[in-house]
């Protein structure tokens, strides 16, 4: 299976730049952090719950090589094509190695200060409006995309959305004014189940969880805290610089 049809069945789109999140035109930098945004989300440390989670941080990692390379974003661009046998799709290539290279001084804190920053925030309301207009108001497929989202961070969720339908910013999709109460019930069923399988597999592996990345941030995306100071701009200034030219992509 080539790289969009991977999309296709991962993230709903076989679009590159909606993989990421970010228009066509995105610079560098608004692709490097629309990649990190992405890449946290889907990390098989983050989610152990997800037997996809592999597959999707492998798809994510090759999105970023497509784009970030010039000859091969101007192929895509132009023909709506990617070159699969290109060097920077390699299959031998280890992205996980590949990712900690690019964000070499990322650690368990700065993923949790991200969290705790980006809830609340305009970036985050923005990223919610994405996802709503993606998936038409399914509620479903809006928390699955929702970054540093789980189920107790639903109701906060809807009410974001809610506040953008009343200001007329969003369409009032009847999939989300109108959802049953059954819809709603099975997705609670679902989040339940994971949070019981996550636990499991966090035993079955001997984690500590005072040590263990997925168990602190459950912790804290159960805290009541809903209102953080913005410091987006602080993060772009760590994360998105230019990687150095040792860890630029080979192109053919």
């Amino acid at each position: 299976m080539g790289l969009l049809e991977q999309c296709e069945e991962l993230f709903q789109t076989s679009n590159l730049y909606e993989v990421l999140g970010v228009p066509k035109g995105a610079s560098d930098g608004e692709l490097r952090r629309g990649y990190y945004k992405l890449s946290l989300q889907v990390h098989p440390d983050r989610s152990p719950g997800d037997p996809q989670a592999t597959t999707k941080f492998q798809v994510v990692g090759k999105v970023y090589a497509v784009l970030s390379d010039e000859e091969q974003r101007l192929v895509y661009d132009e023909q709506g094509t990617v070159d699969e046998g290109s060097g920077c799709l390699s299959g031998e290539r280890d992205w996980e190695d590949h990712w900690r290279r690019l964000f070499p001084k990322i650690s368990l804190q700065d993923i949790l200060d991200f969290e705790k920053q980006y809830k609340g925030s305009s970036e985050e309301d923005q990223d919610l409006q994405r996802l709503y207009m993606l998936h038409k108001g399914d509620m479903d497929r809006i928390m699955e995309g929702a970054l540093c989202c789980s189920h107790a961070d639903e109701p906060r969720v809807r009410a974001v959305l809610q506040r953008a339908i009343d200001a007329q910013d969003l369409p009032a999709y009847q999939a989300f004014t109108h959802e049953s109460g059954r819809k709603v019930a099975n997705r609670k069923r679902k989040a339940q189940k994971e949070q019981r399988e996550a636990e499991a597999l966090q035993r079955e592996m001997g984690l500590n969880p005072e040590d263990n990345l997925v168990a602190m941030i459950q912790q804290r995306q159960k805290s009541k805290e809903k209102e953080f100071n913005s410091l987006i701009s602080d993060l772009e200034a760590k994360y998105c610089k230019k990687p150095s030219k040792g860890t630029k992509a080979k192109k053919k």
